[in-house]
């Protein structure tokens, strides 16, 4: 019972689906995000989008690109910038390891998943990525049209 009261928090507001076709994520981690007050609204009515955007460790911070969080409409006085850069929060040691996977392994870091966790914090889970080429594209839907086709098969008998 205690499991069930700890995840009713727990809500997925913005995936980014497309990440996982265009890159090949090798690790990810789980990072905060500083917001302001009607942000957090609108993320309440899963009204966002990290589909374009992307992660950069600049000056020794991690910052979130071009994230899109609608404006709150009950928040006309003091609202928000759309597309504004938001710090998110890592650890010194998380923060040093991604710098070293974007500057000297030529990584990507892309955001999967923004999400309220069992705490009811807003959370972004940031991968790891290597892009792929177009060939690895292709193989990973060929890869995916067989195991479609492979279950249709085992249903049928």
């Amino acid at each position: 019972m205690a499991k069930d009261d700890d995840n009713k928090n727990y809500k997925v507001i913005a995936e980014n689906r497309r990440a996982r076709f265009d890159y090949a994520i090798e690790d990810d981690l789980e990072v905060g995000i500083v917001l302001q007050g009607s942000e957090v609204k609108s993320l309440r009515e899963n009204t966002s989008n990290i589909a374009e955007s992307y992660a950069a460790v600049e000056d020794g911070e991690l910052w979130l690109v071009n994230s899109y969080i609608a404006p709150y409409a009950q928040a006309k006085t003091w609202g928000h910038d759309e597309r504004r850069r938001r710090k998110l929060l890592a650890s010194k040691r998380e923060l040093s390891r991604m710098w070293s996977a974007t500057q000297r392994e030529g990584m990507t870091l892309v955001p999967l998943v923004i999400y309220f966790n069992h705490k009811g914090l807003v959370k972004l889970k940031i991968g790891i990525a290597k892009g792929k080429k177009l060939a690895d594209k292709r193989e990973t839907s060929a890869k995916r049209d067989w195991q479609r086709q492979k279950q249709r098969l085992l249903k049928q008998n």
